[in-house]
């Protein structure tokens, strides 16, 4: 018993001890905290003068995420500040006010001024606190300092004693843009609190997102004060819609809330993606334990504070203390080190205080009138304007007000922690850490540098951003009901159960394209009726109730839906699955009396010119070879028949026997070629004549139906009526109605003078269906009027689209399709089109075998320079023999002169001769007479 009392009384002695060491030493505490105060206020400094600055604090100093946190970062900023700069001449004292909400927050600003004269207030917290804060500043002089109201709603640019020492909101939406290009997903929601905060980021985020091809689906601003019931409302109408990204703008509070909500409602689960802004991110390590475990597999950014020995020893020191330590709680230390600078910075302010203001009998009945003007205020505002240095939160640098923006983290929240994956700064985009920055760097927004994310459900598949409506929910089709044409569309219903059946071409080609898709589509179709429950309505209406978000009943529309460009506004559209256009039906005029010199038709006049030259020409090539070849002369009939009658009979009646050598054998045969040719080209072109005369259209143009003014029909319900009107410039009353094949074909056969039509305008698919069944009595003609086919119609910006498209790609190019056609079309739906239009068929031109005729030419001057015989031998043979008769001539010429002058010359010796034989003979003679004359 004895040994236990003396072990009861050590122990009571033991814990005495302890007790009285313990206030001991908080009273030994308390001393230097006053000696620090002591000190700061130089009340019994000796050595030196200190002036002291009064400035407030306005701090939430029960909010775990921000106020008690940034209360005790204050505190030890002046502590440290001061015990590092103890020779400082002007020294802070602070005055704290607590701002539980917005009233609290404008009493405590007024109650510093007024009271403590205070010529700075650090706070509000809240952005919606500081709007009044603000103007009491700018009245009083007084600069408001905040490190945490970062709602762009306020601005230094608009208020000049307000400064933010904190980056605001919109410093982060291009880190934001940059991770969901990133993930390549192209729309979101946004889910934002509706609150002064809350609404300042939106307009900046939104016009980022869609600068960079991003669209916000909905915006859903839910107000602060609304009750789990209703956020649960407004979360099962997100849920059935096809995004599956949603960013979150919140507060702390707010979030808390939410959170657990969504994990209740399904969405976070495998294919969501949740983002947080910065604010929610920052607060993170003070939300509850349980929110957290709801909120795994988010992504959340926030700002990056670089690593360094300060923050080190900083967090040391705080490392047992509570709340956990953020990024206000940095930048709000920081804060007062840089106001201290600037309060050192502006010199002796021993006779500065506050100065009355004037006011008016009126403004001077309220306390905030009679608060003053600060002296001292716009000086430190102007110092701490232009203060850098290097804080525990990074560089302090301010730029227009507020704090130059720096890098972010990117964090995925796990379990009940947080793991950086990566960071973002404004030179690099996304990278892995900021620490390895590499010089030259390209900006990127690849993912792929990230670390390995966990997504909601436990996923390590990032969410492709969109899906169809899950939880036994199907995709509704909206149908309309087509009264013609049945073979594209048909909606019955059965008699015994009500159930209705849908069939026909484009209802099986949706069901191929879906069965297409990578992804199983859950879908139903519904028929469309109007409010007055008429379900034969017109398709633009239809597209119309698409658009509209509030009432549209379908997720797409299915059916015969042609695409064009006013519609292309309203909805998306999937690729075409038929072919386009719009052209003109028309009656077949038989023309039974033909001209007599159809014949003459297929070859042009210049052509049938050319073909006769090059006929005589061949004749005239043979003619000069074949006159060298055979060594006698042919008789004119005979050059005749040679030049005329024998290229011409050689294609039919080959004779040998006149062609005697290589050459004109050379020359025959590319005559042959050409001739074969021109013959074959006018067959083939006289056949086609005779058979546009046989098929000839019975009007050919749209000004000749608008000049007569016959009347025209379109399909019921078609856009092309609205066509005819604005394109064609038809009179709204020359047109007509019709709905299907049958009544088409009567309109027709009646013709425009007897109560029907002179043609029908409509889409080329309808058109050949009509054609399949009436063809032999109808064409298409005129000119195509260009159109995209019919398409599936979507909502604009529905995800769905690329995939359906694709599919229709695989669909249209396989054996599918020719399935489908055949089904509803018949396998010899191919039919004429207008390009067999033409009052004067095909007629062929010189140009068309000029290449033949130059060939041809090329042969014939080849034979004739290679005949050496007769180019170059028989010329000059022909000049030589000319060449000696002519000399033979001048000769015989010259010869008979001489022979006549011999002559004379002979005849004269004779007389001479005879004279003399007289004379000496004594002879009688004439000169004998005449002696004896004599």
């Amino acid at each position: 018993m004895m040994e236990m009392r003396k072990g009861s009384l050590l122990s009571v002695l033991f814990w005495l001890m302890l007790g009285f060491l313990l206030i001991w030493g908080k009273q030994i505490e308390g001393h230097r905290e006053e000696e620090v105060q002591f000190n700061n206020g130089n009340k019994t400094s000796r050595s030196r003068k200190v002036n002291l600055i009064h400035v407030g604090a306005v701090v939430d100093e029960v909010s775990p995420s921000i106020g008690v946190a940034a209360q005790k970062c204050i505190k030890m900023a002046l502590t440290d500040f001061y015990a590092f700069h103890p020779n400082y001449n002007n020294k802070l004292v602070l005055h704290f006010r607590d701002s539980h909400d917005m009233v609290a927050a404008t009493s405590a600003a007024v109650d510093l001024v007024k009271n403590e004269k205070v010529h700075a207030i650090i706070g509000p917290e809240s952005s919606g606190e500081a709007t009044f804060m603000i103007k009491l500043g700018d009245k009083a002089r007084v600069p408001i300092i905040s490190f945490s109201a970062t709602s762009l709603s306020i601005s230094p640019s608009h208020s000049p004693f307000f400064v933010r020492t904190a980056q605001n909101d919109s410093s982060q939406v291009k880190a934001i843009t940059t991770l969901v290009q990133g993930f390549g997903w192209h729309d979101l929601v946004l889910i934002y609190e509706d609150t002064e905060y809350g609404r300042g980021l939106i307009p900046f985020l939104t016009d980022a997102l869609q600068e960079s091809n991003i669209r916000v689906s909905f915006k859903y601003a839910i107000p602060a004060s609304m009750d789990p019931y209703e956020i649960s409302k407004h979360l099962h109408n997100m849920k059935k819609r096809q995004t599956r990204v949603f960013l979150v703008h919140v507060t702390s509070p707010f979030g808390s809330a939410l959170f657990p909500l969504v994990e209740k409602a399904g969405m976070m689960t495998e294919g969501y993606a949740w983002l947080l802004t910065n604010t929610l991110s920052n607060c993170l390590d003070a939300m509850d334990p349980l929110v957290i475990k709801s909120m795994e597999g988010v992504l959340g950014i926030r700002p990056h504070f670089p690593a360094s020995e300060d923050l080190e020893n900083f967090k040391r020191r705080w490392k047992w203390s509570a709340p956990e330590l953020n990024i206000y709680g940095l930048w709000a230390y920081d804060t007062i080190w840089a106001l201290a600078m600037a309060a050192e910075r502006i010199g002796d302010v021993s006779n500065l205080g506050f100065l009355k203001g004037r006011v008016s009998d009126v403004e001077g009945k309220t306390d905030i009138a009679n608060l003053g003007v600060s002296e001292v205020g716009p000086m430190l505002l102007k110092e701490m304007l232009n203060i850098k240095f290097k804080g525990l939160s990074g560089d302090f640098h301010l730029v227009n007000g507020h704090l130059q923006p720096s890098a972010f983290e990117i964090f995925n929240v796990i379990g009940t922690a947080e793991r950086l994956i990566g960071c973002w700064n404004p030179e690099e985009g996304i990278c892995q850490n900021i620490a390895n920055k590499k010089p030259n760097e390209k900006y990127s927004t690849s993912v792929s540098k990230l670390k390995k994310i966990i997504w909601p459900g436990d996923s390590i598949t990032a969410p492709k951003g969109w899906a169809v409506p899950a939880d036994g929910e199907k995709f509704r089709i909206g149908v309309p009901k087509k009264q013609g044409f049945n073979e594209f569309l048909d909606v019955t219903r059965n008699p015994q159960n009500g159930e209705l059946n849908f069939t026909g071409f484009c209802i099986d080609v949706f069901r191929a394209v879906a069965d297409a898709l990578p992804f199983p589509l859950p879908y139903e179709f519904e028929l469309f009726e109007d409010d007055a429950g008429d379900n034969s309505v017109i398709y633009d209406d239809l597209l119309h109730q698409l658009a509209e978000r509030e009432k549209n009943k379908f997720d797409a529309v299915v059916g015969d839906i042609t695409i064009v460009a006013s519609r292309a506004n309203l909805v998306d559209f999937s690729l075409p699955y038929t072919d386009s256009g719009v052209t003109m039906l028309v009656p077949i005029k038989h023309n039974m009396h033909r001209s007599m010199w159809v014949f003459l038709k297929p070859l042009s006049l210049d052509l049938w010119l050319t073909t006769i030259a090059a006929s005589i020409a061949t004749g005239i090539v043979l003619l000069i070879l074949e006159q060298n070849a055979r060594r006698e002369s042919l008789q004119p009939l005979e050059l005749l028949c040679l030049i005329l009658w024998f290229p011409f009979s050689s294609l039919v009646l080959p004779e040998r026997q006149i062609v005697t050598n290589t050459r004109s054998r050379f020359v025959l045969v590319v005559w042959l070629f050409l001739a074969f040719v021109l013959m074959q080209s006018y067959t083939a072109s006289l056949s086609s004549i005779l058979m546009s005369d046989q098929l000839q259209p019975k009007y050919f143009s749209v000004n000749e139906l608008i000049s007569k003014g016959y009347y025209v029909g379109y399909q019921e319900g078609s856009f092309t009526k609205s066509m005819l009107i604005e394109q064609l410039k038809f009179n709204e009353s020359k047109l007509k109605s019709y709905a299907n094949v049958e009544e088409f074909h009567k309109a027709l056969s009646k013709g425009s003078q007897n109560g029907g039509v002179a043609a029908i305008f409509d889409e080329i698919p309808y058109l050949k269906v009509f054609l399949t069944k009436y063809g032999s009595d109808f064409i298409m003609a005129g000119p195509k009027y260009r159109t995209d086919g019919f398409g599936f119609a979507f909502p604009l910006n529905s995800r769905l689209v690329p995939y359906v498209s694709r599919a229709i790609l695989n669909v249209t190019e396989g054996e599918k399709m020719v399935t489908i056609e055949t089904k509803y079309f018949g396998a010899g739906n191919q039919n004429q089109d207008s390009s067999n239009s033409s009052s004067d068929g095909p007629c062929l031109e010189v140009s068309s075998f000029g290449g033949l005729f130059i060939i041809t030419g090329i042969a014939f001057l080849l034979a004739l320079i290679d005949s050496q015989t007769f180019i170059w031998q028989k010329p000059a043979s022909v000049a030589k023999t000319y060449y000696r008769k002519y000399v033979s001539f001048k000769e015989d010429s010259h010869s008979d002169v001489k022979d006549k002058e011999m002559d004379d010359m002979s005849k004269s010796s004779e007389v001479s001769a005879d004279a003399d034989h007289g004379c000496h003979d004594g002879s009688a003679g004439p000169s004998k007479h005449v002696t004896e004359d004599h």
